[in-house]
């Protein structure tokens, strides 16, 4: 057999081999979604999940707030221009007791709160998109304990 004959052969082998892997491979955009280097038409809303304080922390006085946000990814980015950036992205904006304030958060991250008197109290988690606009909100509402009595020795 000469050398392009056994090359031929090695090369249909190789294509033997890789071809039926690949169909059954799930393409990166199936896995990852969409690129984000590429505008996307008809995206699904932002949707804002908050969950109740943790237990735990708030036994002690201390309110740990997770949440989670789908179509959106929450970063510091602010400003008009930051309109067209898809997937879109945005911050939240959190009221604590109806206050006539609010903070801006934009790190993705556990809201925490410590600090408040012991009594119920309530939090408005509010989605905004970088100019601020808001697009969605949830309130938790939550009672902080009083501290345990210290007994006398």
């Amino acid at each position: 057999m000469n050398t392009q004959a056994q090359i031929a052969l090695m090369a249909g082998a190789a294509i033997c081999t890789v071809a039926p892997g690949s169909t059954y491979a799930q393409s990166a955009r199936e896995v990852r979604g969409a690129s984000p280097l590429v505008a996307l038409e008809n995206e699904a809303p932002p949707r804002l999940i908050v969950d109740p304080p943790l237990a735990e922390p708030l036994a002690a006085g201390r309110v740990f707030i997770q949440y989670r946000t789908e179509n959106l990814r929450v970063v510091p980015v602010f400003g008009k221009g930051a309109l067209s950036v898809s997937p879109r992205i945005g911050h939240i904006h959190i009221t604590v007791d109806d206050a006539p304030w609010h903070f801006v958060d934009a790190s993705g991250e556990t809201i925490i709160l410590v600090g408040l008197n012991p009594g119920p109290h309530k939090v408005l988690v509010e989605l905004a998109d970088p100019t601020h606009r808001v697009i969605t909100s949830e309130t938790v509402r939550f009672t902080v304990p009083s501290p345990p009595t210290k007994s006398e020795p």
